[in-house]
């Protein structure tokens, strides 16, 4: 695929789209850097801004973020750069992760532009990979979607090499963040390991990753259908409705009501508790992510604890 059919396509899927305003999330890498390019052709560069994050924590992110700044200037394109304090706790991918989208929400709380993210198939498939791995539940396989509320993914169609392909015939230099190929984490080594081995296993591995994570996702909006058809818009349901269902779908209606409970919309193993709250006659039940399942009055709910 060439860059002009790269444009094509991506202009034909309508996540960018002359004159909407776009907020990229620029690191300085071949995705990225495609993703920018492409935003400005298609929106138009007075509509697209770029948000990078200087973490300060490789030799080189300074070289990174001066090279951002150039790409910016020579694309027209304004740019936001942000350097997170030294203080962070827990995983540094995920604190990393959260500054980032955090910086982008506030930036486009002003503006009123979508968040795009430089996310391809390749990362799909990691992502896919990773949890399968870590994570027992539906939506592991589903993988990235291409709109997520505001943050948009207008790359998850292409590979990490077309993007690449089209830096090159663009003429526009990337930097490489040397740490992705390290496996001192968890995605390092899926990239590193896993998928070479699946491609060694089969040649298309990777196509066929994708291809079931689309056949799940059309048959996991039949069942969030059914869900809803299920809940019709509440945020309970009647214990003995909930005992009639079959398990499977029991499990999906307390994913939602779980998930509706929060704050960010998502209750991660909520439905692996499934069974325990069903057998409530009546009480609470604490299932983690600071929610409990709560049966009164021969209703069940989803409340957030106190603290």
């Amino acid at each position: 695929m060439n860059a002009a059919e790269m444009l094509q396509q991506v202009a034909a899927d309508g996540l960018l789209a002359p004159d909407r305003r776009v907020i990229v999330l620029y690191s300085g890498g071949r995705d990225s850097t495609c993703l920018l390019d492409l935003a400005a052709r298609i929106a138009g560069p007075a509509a697209v801004s770029a948000l990078h994050v200087n973490y300060g924590l490789r030799d080189g992110a300074d070289v990174d973020e001066r090279h951002g700044r150039e790409l910016c200037a020579r694309l027209g394109i304004g740019l936001t750069v942000q350097r997170p304090g030294s203080e962070r706790a827990g995983n540094m991918q995920a604190w990393a992760r959260d500054v980032r989208y955090a910086a982008a929400a506030a930036l486009a709380a002003d503006s009123g532009a979508e968040i795009a993210t430089g996310h391809t198939a390749t990362d799909q498939v990691e992502t896919i990979l990773y949890r399968l791995a870590s994570s027992p539940s539906r939506r592991a396989l589903l993988g990235m979607r291409q709109r997520d509320g505001a943050v948009i993914r207008p790359l998850l169609g292409f590979t990490r090499e077309e993007t690449a392909a089209y830096c090159d015939e663009r003429g526009l230099g990337w930097r490489e963040d040397e740490t992705n190929e390290l496996d001192v984490y968890a995605r390092g080594r899926i990239r590193a390991e896993l998928v070479p081995a699946l491609r060694r296993i089969h040649p298309a591995a990777e196509q066929n990753v994708l291809a079931l994570a689309r056949i799940l996702r059309d048959e996991a909006a039949v069942l969030d259908g059914s869900v809803q058809e299920i809940l019709t818009g509440r945020q309970e349901i009647e214990r003995d409705r909930l005992r009639e269902l079959p398990l499977a779908l029991q499990r999906l209606v307390v994913q939602s009501l779980a998930d509706e409970a929060t704050d960010t919309g998502l209750a991660p193993g909520a439905a692996r508790r499934t069974e325990e709250i069903v057998a409530l006659d009546h009480g609470m039940l604490d299932i983690g992510n600071g929610l409990r399942a709560v049966v009164a009055q021969q209703k069940l709910r989803f409340e957030k604890l106190e603290g």
